[in-house]
């Protein structure tokens, strides 16, 4: 009797060891999670450009008191707030402060990324060699215009984007058509017409570019010497005429380029783009013969005749440009970029000159401007 009594017990304390060891683990995981739930945050700008990144516990109309993680509850009054924005993306807050979205983080150097800029944020960029300014249309498409302080060539730029049911892929198409204008008599034009993927968020990114240039001219330029000569007597010298060029310069453009944030108001930007451009196309060449020889029929000295000849040419080109940089963003309204660039060119003409590579560089500061 009493070893059934000591079984009875001991399946009893069995069993609630096992409820113990189930249950009250499961209640302890839901309160700590219930205890770590992620809070909402805001960035509360103040009018003389303060932020305060953090919870808002209390709004009572007069002040606002906000809980941060460095200086702990302040109390904000209502007329000293400039903004209150929720903060959807977390990886915006870097070192405990905000970092704005912005129309600029759409744009690299010279190349754009498959994001959209926002409807109401238009921007701004102003460079070494020129303005420019791009409008949302709507919230997937945007157009611009780019030039050079003198007006001249001109480019329309054009961007639509793909929604995609991943926020972190984003796919774009785009287009820049542009004029030489005045400067060469409207006798010049082309065009870019290029696709984006860009794989990331606004903050970090990295985007792969492929597309089509082609590009007419229009201009002249002097044809090299061949040494023809129409006489058998030596000549003294030869004036090299000018020639059109006919055919437009076309080839494939692909891009790698990426932004990564490296504080809360400074990010390392890389641009680059690999051309291979092709042109084939014929040039009329004269030659002037300054050159005297004696005629035994006439008794007198002559001048010399002059020569024309059509030739057929094929040129190739491989341009090459890396533009690393850094981005200063302190406000959404304003940024300053300043990059370090090379530029390596591989051209080969035949017949006129063979091979000719060369490179230099090409520093840029651009600065970002949101209207």
């Amino acid at each position: 009797m009493k070893i059934e009594l000591l079984q009875s017990v001991m399946k009893q304390l069995l069993i609630l060891h096992l409820f113990c060891f189930l249950i009250v683990p499961n209640v302890w995981s839901q309160e700590v999670s219930s205890d770590t739930t992620k809070k909402e945050r805001y960035v509360i700008v103040r009018h003389d450009g303060v932020e305060y990144v953090g919870e808002i516990l209390s709004d009572d109309g007069r002040e606002v008191l906000i809980l941060t993680e460095d200086l702990g509850k302040i109390y904000i009054p209502k007329y000293d707030i400039q903004s209150i924005t929720k903060i959807v993306d977390e990886e915006n807050v870097v070192f405990g402060e905000y970092r704005q979205d912005g129309p600029f983080t759409t744009r690299y150097s010279f190349t754009t990324n498959a994001l959209p800029i926002k409807k109401g944020e238009n921007y701004a960029l102003i460079n070494l060699y020129g303005p420019e300014a791009h409008f949302a249309l709507s919230d997937q498409f945007s157009l611009g215009v780019m030039s050079s302080w003198i007006v001249s060539p001109l480019v329309l730029a054009g961007k639509y984007t793909f929604k995609t049911n991943n926020e972190k892929i984003n796919l774009s198409l785009g287009s820049l058509m542009g004029t030489s204008g005045y400067l060469n008599n409207f006798r010049g034009y082309g065009g870019l017409h290029f696709a984006n993927l860009t794989v990331g968020s606004r903050s970090k990114n990295i985007t792969f570019s492929g597309g089509y240039a082609h590009l007419v001219t229009g201009s002249r330029a002097n044809f090299p010497e061949l040494g023809i000569v129409t006489n058998d007597e030596p000549y003294f010298n030869s004036n090299i005429g000018e020639f059109r060029m006919k055919a437009p310069v076309h080839g494939p453009i692909i891009s790698i380029a990426g932004i990564a944030k490296v504080g809360a108001k400074a990010s390392f930007v890389f641009d680059s783009m690999l051309g291979v451009f092709s042109q084939r196309t014929s040039a009329t060449q004269t030659t002037t013969i300054e050159a005297e020889y004696y005629d035994n029929e006439l008794n007198e000295y002559v001048p010399g005749t002059y020569q024309h000849e059509t030739i057929e040419y094929a040129a190739r080109t491989t341009a090459l440009f890396i533009m690393p940089g850094m981005r200063f963003q302190k406000t959404d309204k304003m940024a300053f970029q300043v990059s370090l660039a090379g530029v390596s060119v591989f051209e080969w003409i035949n017949p006129v000159s063979g091979a000719n590579n060369y490179s230099f560089p090409a520093p840029m500061c651009m600065w970002f401007l949101k209207f």
